[in-house]
């Protein structure tokens, strides 16, 4: 039966979460310096960054989407999760040693002592830029999700907004990354349980068991896990490819998730992190698509399907915007006070650490990559706390602007735009590190930043001739071309093998 949320125990839900945050973030940035916010001073158990890594690769955006779109594309996310598993022992056998024997704080160091100041900073602007446009369209995503659970135009969009950057910003200013990894361990249980609460509170009311409920899904289309039409994007073999490189790229070589790897003790800590991680996120992508999957029935056989909860037209068509809703519909409407209450912990459990995170890595990117902080010996650490909470502070309030651009524009085309462009920028990096590891030769150093931007369009240029001409859509595999043209341009203008310094 439908049912209005309470907004007194929305607010009380926010506040009681947001509280247990700050008290973590208090406890964990006592006589806090530099080196705890970059790196957390070395100390953190490996078993606690990889139970937290689960939440962080599952954002705000994935918690509410990921089970709505079973609906439209079956369980075919789980090649892509497949994928990730290869993925992840590429990052422990590579990257890992690679970072730990450099002693990085910024990853992107590695590109300065491989192949020249100018591909350095190339290669984090690039991770800069993605993480901006990614990070601020999920963080935006979520803040519109939270508005439209307050009384229509009892508050402003921009003071939701608001509120939602200054408390990132307050619990992660002084403890940095070692606040943001014990608060991953809040993000990842919360946003379980809301999972498992939300699935027995629907078997409950389908009078199934875990076996009937378990048949119930197997029987079903939406449980189907491979697509086999090679012109889809969502092809089987197109995913797992895909999946392996998206976590080489969007993990290991992304400074916010690596950050967390190098605050282990040593390299078999991080390694163990990165293997019990990559298991533990297959079990959990099933759980979020079967949650999908028992969703769907109950809104197909009891509610009257997408057009009983308001989700379709008269005809019974509906978006991928509107199976984005249904989670948080079914979760805040139709399943009682306890359901709806872990869905908005879940949700912000979900999306504080991962904006938190994404603040951090920013910051830490922007203080090593283009201030120098390790450079500078002569800076005095009261002088370089300042300028770090000063950075954190500018990055706070430009993900707040661009949250209200998008809010204005409400265009889903242009929030998808976004998305893209984030994505795509996410190539150059797979070029540049593995050209790197894989060959011997150095780089011209000024031509690369001139690589990084073409090789993005002619990416977008290949995808749209290829849908053109063949009906073949390249996917998440667009990542691949990407960094293979950035690959290929750095070996036009390769230059004789020199000594590697690493």
């Amino acid at each position: 039966m439908e049912h209005t949320f309470p907004l007194s125990w929305l607010l009380t839900a926010f506040a009681a979460y947001t509280a247990l945050l700050f008290f973590i973030s208090w406890l964990t940035s006592r006589k806090a310096d530099s080196n705890s916010f970059f790196l957390g001073n070395k100390k953190s158990p490996w078993p606690i960054v990889a139970y937290g890594m689960v939440g962080t690769s599952i954002s705000g955006v994935t918690f509410i989407s990921v089970p709505g779109n079973v609906m439209n594309e079956n369980f075919y996310y789980m090649p892509l999760v497949l994928g990730f598993v290869i993925g992840y022992v590429v990052i422990a056998k590579v990257l890992l040693p690679l970072y730990y024997k450099m002693n990085v704080t910024s990853i992107y160091t590695y590109l300065e002592n491989r192949f020249g100041f100018t591909t350095y900073r190339t290669g984090a602007a690039v991770f800069m830029v993605s993480r901006i446009l990614g990070a601020a369209v999920r963080i935006f995503i979520v803040v519109l999700v939270l508005h439209t659970f307050l009384p229509e135009g009892s508050v402003p969009f921009w003071i939701v907004a608001g509120v939602f950057m200054l408390l990132i910003f307050l619990y992660t200013y002084r403890g940095g990354v070692k606040t943001i990894i014990w608060t991953d361990v809040l993000q990842t249980t919360f946003m379980l349980l809301a999972v498992v609460l939300t699935v027995v509170s629907i078997a409950r009311a389908m009078d199934w068991n875990f076996g009937t409920m378990t048949r119930a899904v197997v029987a079903i289309d939406y449980s189907n896990w491979f697509n086999w039409d090679w012109s889809a994007s969502n092809n089987a073999v197109k995913q797992f490819i895909s999946g392996i490189f998206i976590t080489i790229v969007m993990t290991g070589l992304d400074q916010e998730m690596m950050q967390k790897n190098l605050t282990c003790k040593d390299l078999k800590s991080a390694q163990k992190n990165i293997y019990t991680t990559s298991i533990t996120l297959v079990l959990v992508n099933l759980l979020f698509l079967t949650l999908g999957a028992v969703m769907a029935i109950y809104v197909n056989q009891r509610l009257g399907g997408m057009q009983g909860i308001g989700l379709a037209d008269a005809l019974g068509n509906f978006t991928k915007a509107q199976t984005d809703k249904v989670f948080p519909v079914i979760a805040s409407q139709y399943l009682g006070l306890g359901v709806g209450l872990f869905f908005i912990i879940g949700l912000i459990s979900a999306s504080y650490p991962s904006a938190g995170g994404a603040l951090t890595s920013l910051t830490t990117s922007f203080c090593i990559d283009f201030l120098g902080f390790n450079k500078k010996k002569d800076l005095a650490q009261e002088r370089k706390d300042k300028i770090r909470k000063l950075v954190h502070a500018s990055f706070a309030v430009l993900f707040f602007l661009i949250i209200l651009v998008l809010y204005v524009v409400n265009n889903q085309a242009i929030i998808n735009l976004v998305y893209l462009l984030a994505a795509y920028t996410y190539g150059p990096l797979l070029g540049f590190f593995f050209f790197g590891i894989l060959t011997k030769y150095r780089v011209r150093d000024k031509v690369t930043p001139f690589l990084a931007l073409a090789a993005p369009i002619l990416c977008y240029l290949t995808d749209l001739a290829f849908k053109t001409w063949f009906n073949f859509g390249l996917g998440f595999t667009v990542l691949i071309v990407n960094g293979l043209l950035v690959f290929v341009g750095m070996w036009i203008f390769r230059e004789k093998p020199s000594r590697v310094t690493a």
